[in-house]
């Protein structure tokens, strides 16, 4: 169940610091965050069938081909829905005749400004922790189920369609899901699932969604692995851990002050992204981050922002951060709840090894050992 009382009030705030009458979201997580409901008939569209929106209250605006089904399947009896003949409007038409004005929104609608939603679902509150946890664990049951069934000869696009079906049984959509073997795996940071069989090795990385909240991981599977897998993949995890040390160091304003306090500035991705970078050099890859992202923060979208060099977005806790290292041929990945008080795997079922990784002495990181996802090696 959302939490209508902590969204409406930052709601309230950004309308008051803006000087704005409403604000409206009719992209799915945006609209998702607001309503915990799904506005998706077409999932290639940016923009769902719907918009929920605030200016005091809260409500949906539809067409009527949508109105009867989302009030009675995706929304709570606390949110009005409106309704406007399919034929005579379009969404955004109807948003801007029937909202106040001055408004906002994230998607176009004539003459409103447009609306930062992800700076808003930040932080993550208590009913989006408890949601994110059951989902963090089914897709780590789901994807570590079909990766502890795989075989050399399975075709990439074959493990890739048992991972769609799995997490489907568990009402979870996949808009990523990558499978490499061998031969792609070793050569690509994307390695989208061809028709090429996994040979020796294999990554399968996922990044899964249901009722807006996402969650990533990466499993890696050896047959016959290759001399230098445990090498890159302990080099990666290390990077993964440093950047999930500091990411709790900046969470508490910690990073850039070196622990003590007497900076208070808040701590960006930025700074988390310092950090990585070290940690690139320290176990020896020094340019391996050149070839990838690494991650960021994740919640109501695969990821919020992604950390960048100077990148000035606020650390924030409880929040989700997926962190993804890189190290060619090589991924640590998985979605970590980090909080004021601790720091969970999500995407964990305790049914996958897992390895002691100590982070890189990075100025101002914690350098206490982590458990994070180890290879199979079969």
């Amino acid at each position: 169940m959302v939490d209508f009382a902590a969204r409406t009030e930052r709601l309230d705030a950004y309308l008051e610091e803006r000087g704005l009458e409403a604000v409206w979201f009719a992209r799915p997580n945006g609209f998702a965050w607001l309503t915990g409901g799904d506005n998706v008939v077409d999932a290639d569209a940016d923009v769902g069938v719907a918009a929920a929106g605030y200016d005091g209250a809260l409500r949906v605006i539809t067409d009527n081909i949508e109105a009867e089904r989302l009030a009675e399947e995706e929304l709570p009896d606390a949110v009005a829905v409106e309704s406007f003949p399919w034929h005579a409007d379009s969404l955004a038409e109807a948003v801007a005749e029937r909202s106040p004005a001055p408004g906002a929104a994230d998607f176009d609608v004539p003459g409103f400004e447009r609306v930062d939603g992800s700076r808003l679902r930040q932080p993550l509150t208590d009913d989006d922790v408890e949601r994110y946890r059951e989902l963090g664990r089914e897709v780590a049951a789901a994807v570590e189920t079909v990766c502890r069934n795989l075989e050399p000869e399975d075709p990439e696009y074959e493990v890739a369609a048992g991972i769609d079906i799995s997490l489907a049984s568990r009402d979870v959509d996949t808009p990523v899901v990558l499978v490499g073997g061998a031969e792609r795996a070793e050569r690509f940071r994307h390695y989208t699932p061809s028709d090429a069989t996994l040979g020796d090795y294999a990554l399968v990385s996922v990044t899964a969604e249901r009722a807006g909240l996402y969650a990533s991981m990466t499993r890696t599977v050896a047959f016959d692995a290759p001399d230098w897998l445990e090498e890159r993949h302990r080099a990666a995890a290390r990077v993964e851990a440093t950047a999930l040390a500091a990411t709790e160091a900046a969470a508490a304003g910690e990073l850039t002050d070196g622990g003590d306090g007497a900076d208070d500035v808040p701590d960006t991705a930025g700074d988390v992204f310092d950090a990585i970078r070290e940690a690139y050099d320290a176990v020896g890859f020094a340019d391996e981050w050149r070839k990838h992202h690494q991650g960021g923060a994740a919640g109501f979208a695969g990821r919020e922002w992604i950390a960048m060099p100077d990148g000035d977005e606020p650390v924030r806790r409880p929040m989700g951060y997926a962190w993804n290292p890189t190290v060619q041929g090589a991924k640590s990945e998985d979605t970590h709840l980090v909080a004021a008080d601790r720091t969970e795997t999500l995407t964990k079922t305790g049914q996958w090894p897992t390895h002691e990784v100590e982070p890189v002495d990075v100025d101002g990181v914690p350098t206490e050992p982590r458990e994070l996802t180890a290879p199979v090696i079969r």
